[in-house]
């Protein structure tokens, strides 16, 4: 919570545009008559407001107070109405089960250890509907790619580094504006494995190449 406090305070609202696929996204929920969704990590907002204005009834949750702060001021800018929360995403999330019609979340599921990020998805299948949507993205970049020859981790105890590994696929960054952020890294087959539980439609890579994107359906 602090970290991402700290993030919202030094940087502002990271983000005002949508993620490059939510337009495509919201006629894909309003052509299945999706009504409910949840933004999953809403951050500063972007994605909550985004979906106000298209009519959808939305939800957001995120830990970090100066984030939920700041989205319900650009609510209230855009006379906009969201139901917020504080909480963690990997713990038990304030909501009845089979309650939303989907559920987004950009760039925030894989901030955590496996084993939390597992927590998650147990959550989201819990308050999700029987055939709910997900539109989810998540780090991608090849763990290698992280590390260059010269680089010299922390974990083996000889020098700092920009980064030190935690576990298998498991990063922390001990410098720069994510310090002490853990980054668990996917590949198309861990999200096939961990959302096993859930039709996919698709799996992408952003134009930037750095997070994959799922979308699918709960196969309940």
């Amino acid at each position: 919570m602090k970290q991402w406090d700290k993030i919202f305070k030094w940087y502002g609202r990271l983000f005002t545009k949508p993620q490059e696929d939510l337009p495509k996204i919201v006629k894909l929920f309003k052509k299945q008559g999706v009504k409910t969704v949840l933004d999953l990590g809403c951050g500063s907002g972007r994605h909550t407001v985004y979906l106000a204005k298209h009519g959808f009834r939305v939800y957001g949750i995120d830990i970090a107070p100066k984030g939920i702060k700041m989205t319900k001021d650009w609510l209230e800018k855009q006379n906009l109405e969201a139901n917020l929360k504080i909480g963690s995403i990997y713990k038990r999330l304030p909501y009845k089960d089979d309650f939303f019609d989907a559920v987004i979340s950009t760039q925030v599921i894989h901030h955590e250890r496996i084993q939390n990020i597992r927590k998650a998805i147990k959550e989201i299948e819990k308050i999700l509907k029987p055939k709910g949507l997900i539109f989810i993205t998540v780090r991608k970049r090849k763990f290698k790619k992280f590390w260059p020859k010269s680089t010299i981790i922390e974990k083996y105890g000889k020098q700092k580094s920009r980064y030190k590994v935690v576990e298998p696929r498991t990063y922390i960054p001990i410098e720069g504006g994510e310090k002490g952020l853990i980054h668990y890294l996917f590949n198309k087959e861990l999200i096939k494995k961990e959302f096993k539980n859930f039709k996919i439609y698709n799996i992408w890579v952003d134009s930037k190449k750095r997070h994959y994107c799922l979308l699918a359906e709960l196969a309940k």
